[in-house]
């Protein structure tokens, strides 16, 4: 049977109407209108323009092992392409679960305690979300990452700034502040450790000025712990795991692109008491679902071994050191780095120009790039203190060292 024919359309093929093709979306009003381009691919950018080493933004130079990239291919291979579950597949949650027990000593249920997410920063959205209504107020700690504000505003709520204070020891938690910036309509205190962008680390005595602050209210803490294995100098860090009251109201927001050198894989994990839980994930399953199977087959095989973790202090150690080191003779003045991979250094003996047009500098006119700690605040806070990243090759860092020595 000859196929049908349809009747000619005499709509088909002609112009839009010229209020459709000259329709332009300026009346769209802005979630975030006072969010512009970040400042690390403004630097980055910079960076690239004048072939500047980058110690701007926060990555590693150097490759992941590749026992970690065999493992997620031989994933790939076997056919495990497809959705996994919702919250993450089952053996990479054990994993987890287990791993947390072990350094921390409190276990978390892996069925319903523990999902995986599209990296830290997206478990950070999707925790404020969940627990963030209209008017609520949270309390952000300066300087701060640049993604918890505009998750905040985006739930509605209000954020209340809490600057830490700059002392010989570097940068500190000021807690009577941040008690005295607590009020009835506070829903949730986000804290940091290991820190981002100062390199600090919150101590058992600063959890438990926190402990005292929440006891007997309903906040809730997100933690903010994607540097967990990265601290130096002996120390133990102090995530609100170990600390049983503080754990029962807190998400807990790890990342596994910085802990195993992969980035741009955007893979992480939030843990949290069951009720909190539940509403983390009717989030999750509607901002991204779910979350690459290969990569999540092969980390839950990759963390097998612990040591890739417990080797990764010392490993960052070392290049912390070999930077801290070609630096002491510079007129640079070195803030401690008790953990992360970042440096953070006072250049107030060097110039008058503001952190942002000091980072400029160094990045057109010396050779490397750098990040204004000014660009954590809200309102930008001028110290004189940039941000160097050391996770970098060797060669790059010394070849970074050569050119600041000079300035």
């Amino acid at each position: 049977m000859p196929a049908r024919l349809l009747p000619a359309n005499p709509t088909m093929n002609q112009p839009l109407p010229l209020a459709a093709s000259h329709f332009a979306p300026t009346a769209l009003r802005s979630r975030l209108p006072k969010v512009g381009t970040t400042i690390f691919s403004i630097m980055s950018a910079l960076a690239l323009e004048k072939n500047a080493v980058n110690l701007g933004q926060g990555f590693p130079d150097f490759d992941c092992d590749p026992a970690l990239i065999d493992t997620v291919t031989q994933a790939m291979q076997s056919g495990l392409n497809q959705y996994p579950p919702m919250a993450g597949i089952a053996p990479l949650r054990e994993a987890i679960a287990s791993k947390v027990e072990r350094l921390y000593g409190h276990r978390f249920d892996a069925a319903s305690e523990i999902t995986v997410t599209a990296g830290a920063t997206q478990g950070l959205l999707t925790a404020i979300l969940c627990s963030v209504h209209a008017g609520d107020e949270v309390i952000v700690i300066e300087p701060a990452y640049d993604s918890y504000v505009p998750a905040i505003e985006l739930a509605g709520g209000i954020p209340v700034f809490v600057q830490m204070e700059i002392g010989p020891r570097g940068y500190a938690v000021p807690w009577h502040t941040l008690a005295a910036a607590v009020t009835p309509k506070t829903r949730m205190i986000i804290i940091n450790s290991p820190h981002n962008p100062t390199g600090s680390t919150l101590s058992k005595q600063d959890l438990l000025a926190l402990a005292d602050i929440v006891r007997n209210t309903d906040i809730l803490l997100i933690s903010d712990e994607v540097y967990e294995h990265m601290v130096f100098d002996g120390l133990a860090h102090e995530s609100v795991c170990r600390h049983p009251e503080l754990a029962a109201r807190a998400f807990v927001v790890s990342s596994f692109g910085k802990t195993y050198h992969v980035t741009g894989w955007k893979i992480g994990y939030v843990a949290a008491p069951a009720p909190l839980m539940a509403e983390f994930r009717k989030v999750h399953q509607f901002n991204v679902f779910s979350v690459n199977t290969p990569m999540q087959h092969g980390l839950a095989n990759y963390m097998r071994s612990p040591a890739p973790y417990l080797e990764l202090p010392a490993f960052y150690q070392r290049k912390r050191d070999l930077f801290r080191d070609g630096l002491k003779n510079s007129r640079f003045a070195l803030l401690p780095s008790d953990g992360t991979y970042f440096q953070c250094v006072d250049y107030s003996a060097i110039s008058t120009l503001n952190e942002a047009q000091f980072s400029q500098f160094l990045t057109a006119e010396i050779g490397v790039a750098a990040i204004p700690v000014s660009a954590f605040y809200h309102q930008p806070k001028e110290s004189g203190i940039v941000r160097f990243c050391f996770a970098k090759k060797d060669e790059t860092l010394q070849t970074a060292l050569q050119l600041l020595s000079g300035v």
